[in-house]
């Protein structure tokens, strides 16, 4: 209680003339902690920002020679185009991508915060794709309407994805309860870079007007940045939550070397172009009707499970299925994570703790268990290795508290078998 008293009452406080004053906490580390920036904000704040700058600025650019090119198509300029076809165009163009960002937010809403910085990646990519089709356009006049409306509705998912992500990695960000000061300052920064753009705008669409192929060249230079500071922000990004590709790396690599990989590392290694597609062989919280349709397949679901989940083991296409309890909470699902993901490694070649080598070893020398009994014996060797693997990332400086893996929001409840109970 002395602790949590010393890090909300302030030790001290300074201001600047009549500005607001700040205090100073202690933290758990003795050092002193400073209200505003950087303290208020994680560390990779500042590497972050200034990339996600560089890509604003390039991908302002951009945009201007697309809608260049999306009012030359509709006929601006062009005596005999006629304001009711540019109309029809325009509001093919607009309804096409109100559809595809309602169809995409209840397709993918859901998934997008355990992925964050796969997502972003892949909406600033979807939205270079965008702009190239809006600068093709103008090129075939007969499919310019369809071009321009397909044009639109990937713009529309990239709204929804780009606008998704941000928020979650404002809340990663945020570390004094400030997300809104956060994203006021965020929005601020983008639309300051968004105006050094228009400026810059001005001065180059003269230049590139009459001249296609330089239009066409400038657009994959700025592109290409775009796409390059875009890799350098997400990849300044350390997440400090676990999702399943980053749990994935660090149990691999505890059950391989005994060690727990921190955030820093794990992030550094994490995959950015593939990792945004979840992975078929690990699914949380799925219906009991799934698995078992007869008591005897319920009973034997049931058997050696003392967690809130029950875990189901396809050996043959190494694929694991978790039922979460109405108790379950996130370090049962984080547990279950990891008993799934290990289940997965005994099918692996690489080095394993002694427990887990002499549980592999038996499996592949004597006749093939039944999913279910592997399940049983796995779950007396986690009640071993997951304490320690638990303490392991609190050391490390995950957060276990939360985690950012992929659940559906379905629960059941069971009567356990005898001598059993819920932990």
């Amino acid at each position: 209680m002395a602790d949590d008293a010393g890090l909300e009452t302030p030790l001290c406080s300074e201001q600047f003339g009549s500005g607001e004053a700040r205090g100073c906490r202690a933290a758990a580390d003795g050092s002193l902690q400073w209200e505003g920036f950087p303290d208020s904000v994680s560390p990779d704040y500042l590497p972050y920002q200034l990339w996600d700058s560089v890509q604003a600025f390039a991908s302002s650019l951009s945009g201007s020679l697309a809608t260049q090119a999306v009012l030359l198509g509709i006929g601006v300029g062009n005596a005999k185009a006629t304001v009711s076809a540019a109309t029809a165009t325009w509001l093919v163009k607009d309804s096409t991508g109100m559809l595809g960002r309602i169809v995409f937010a209840w397709w993918k809403g859901s998934k997008l915060d355990c992925n964050a910085k796969q997502w972003r990646l892949f909406a600033d990519i979807l939205n270079d794709v965008a702009m190239f089709l809006e600068i093709m356009a103008p090129v075939y006049p007969i499919c310019f309407t369809m071009t321009v409306s397909t044009s639109n509705l990937a713009k529309c998912i990239v709204s929804v994805a780009g606008g998704a992500t941000r928020a979650a990695l404002t809340v990663h960000q945020a570390r004094r309860n400030n997300m809104a000061d956060v994203s006021a300052k965020d929005s601020s920064q983008e639309t300051l870079v968004n105006l050094a753009g228009l400026l810059v705008s001005l001065l180059m669409l003269p230049l590139v007007s009459g001249c296609p192929g330089f239009s066409l060249g400038c657009f994959f230079f700025l592109t290409a940045l775009h796409i390059y500071a875009n890799y350098r922000a997400v990849r300044a990004l350390v997440m400090e939550t676990l999702n399943e590709g980053r749990l994935r790396l660090v149990l691999k690599h505890y059950l391989q070397r005994g060690e727990v990989l921190d955030p820093t590392a794990a992030n550094r290694m994490e995959p950015l172009w593939t990792g945004f597609w979840p992975a078929p062989s690990l699914s949380l919280g799925v219906p009991l009707h799934r698995l078992v349709s007869s008591v005897f397949e319920l009973q034997q679901l049931v058997e050696g499970h003392q967690e809130s989940y029950l875990l189901c083991w396809d050996q043959s296409r190494n694929q694991v299925q978790v039922v979460l309890n109405q108790k379950a909470g996130p370090k049962t699902i984080l547990r279950a994570a990891t008993h799934g993901l290990m289940l997965g490694a005994l099918q692996g070649d690489g080095p394993l703790p002694a427990e887990l080598e002499e549980l592999r070893n038996r499996v592949r020398a004597g006749p093939k268990k039944e999913s279910w009994v592997v399940v049983k014996e796995t779950h007396e060797v986690l009640d071993m290795l997951f304490p320690k693997f638990l303490k392991g990332l609190q050391d490390a400086g995950w957060k276990t508290e939360k985690h950012q893996l992929e659940v559906d929001e379905w629960r059941a409840t069971w009567l356990l078998s005898p001598k059993k109970k819920v932990l």
